[in-house]
């Protein structure tokens, strides 16, 4: 990308948090690790029970491809062994689309001419209305990041969510400990924070204005999330920013780093690969339908208890195979424009374009036809007790 980019304040590595473990890994070396995999190592690491990061270096390298019948299979027997047949679904509801940050990829950009819009309580209360009667019991709520939308607002809407769902989620800007302490009291059962990239230097060519572009503020959310003890913690790399399977390595350190110490918390991966939006970029590296298998396999042989959640960025077709592939959770029929549930949004813009347009009856039938059982409930909140 040309020209000057523009970047705020960046903090400090934090001793003992993630930030300070990544400046010890080498983008190059780790790198190497998928480059350099071959035949026999990947038939070391399918023989192993227990599979460590080296491992899923190699179970995501092209060595690894002629293998993927075999990956399949095995991820499909570890989900069903630790989960079962079930599927859980949920919706997110986009609460504003406000944002003070710039970057490349997203269509809530703050340079990008749109209508902006953050909705109040009875936008709310229509929204929450609109949902309840798919099914739905788990939401997460999502916003662009701006000081407008942030502790103040967070704290008068959240009990308006709590007694219509029974998992409350969120997907907001980095906020501090005693914040999502404060949340947590609200109601709130998880957070996710995807770091798009762990690569510096990729991070902040898209990242050119706003307190995102703060890397290691980012970084360390996740921590924070663990120290104020929230229920579960949510990770993800947008595929494509950079190469999709150095970053993947990159998360299953961070991974591992979070659940030597915050144990009691649950933790998912998501895997949302770059899709259309205003202003948006060409991927980088580009990670083809087989290669998202693969991706998929791995992390179900690296780690069985780990959740995995797939959105409406994917085609229906290749949802319909996902609910056997290793996924624990989806979304159905979401909206990613505020309002869009209630059809409050008129012409604010949405973040993303949505491959998967099905009705959420539509989605919970093509899970079933797989095998599967959709489950709206899967957390209770006497079980944060």
């Amino acid at each position: 990308m040309s020209g000057t980019v523009r970047v705020l304040h960046q903090s400090p590595a934090v001793d003992g948090q993630f930030s300070a473990a990544l400046e010890s890994l080498n983008w190059d070396a780790t790198t190497a690790k998928h480059v350099d995999a071959t035949e026999a190592d990947v038939r070391r690491a399918l023989a192993k029970p227990k599979r460590d990061i080296n491992d899923f270096a190699t179970l995501i390298s092209p060595a690894a491809k002629p293998f993927l019948n075999d990956m399949v299979a095995q991820s499909e027997r570890l989900t069903q062994q630790r989960f079962g047949n079930t599927v859980s679904l949920f919706a997110p509801l986009y609460l504003s689309n406000t944002c003070a940050n710039e970057c490349t990829y997203c269509g809530f950009s703050m340079s990008n001419a749109i209508k902006r819009l953050t909705l109040d309580e009875q936008q709310i209360e229509r929204e929450i209305a609109a949902i309840k009667p798919k099914g739905f019991d788990h939401i997460l709520l999502v916003t662009g990041e701006t000081k407008k939308v942030s502790m103040p607002y967070f704290e008068r809407m959240l009990p308006l969510f709590k007694p219509a769902f029974s998992q409350l989620s969120m997907e907001v800007q980095p906020l501090e400990t005693d914040e999502y302490a404060r949340l947590k009291e609200l109601g709130l059962d998880g957070v996710l924070v995807y770091q798009e990239t762990y690569r510096r230097s990729t991070y902040l060519e898209h990242h050119l204005r706003g307190n995102k572009s703060d890397f290691n503020h980012r970084l360390d959310a996740p921590d924070r999330i663990g120290q104020a003890k929230v229920h579960k913690i949510g990770l993800g790399v947008l595929l494509g920013l950079d190469d999709w399977r150095t970053d993947s390595i990159m998360m299953a350190h961070h991974l591992r780093h979070l659940q030597k110490r915050y144990w009691r918390s649950r933790f998912s991966v998501a895997f949302p690969r770059i899709r259309p939006c205003a202003g948006g970029i060409e991927p980088k590296s580009v990670i083809s339908d087989l290669e998202l298998i693969q991706l998929i396999a791995a992390w179900r042989l690296f780690d069985a208890d780990l959740e995995m959640s797939l959105s409406t960025r994917e085609s229906p077709e290749f949802r319909n195979h996902a609910a056997r592939m290793g996924f624990t959770t989806m979304s159905a029929e979401s909206k990613t424009q505020p309002g869009g549930y209630a059809d409050d949004a008129q012409q604010a813009l949405e973040q993303f374009e949505v491959s998967d347009e099905r009705s959420v009856t539509d989605v919970a039938n093509a899970i079933r036809a797989q095998g599967r059982e959709v489950v709206w409930k899967d957390w209770d909140v006497s079980l944060n007790l």
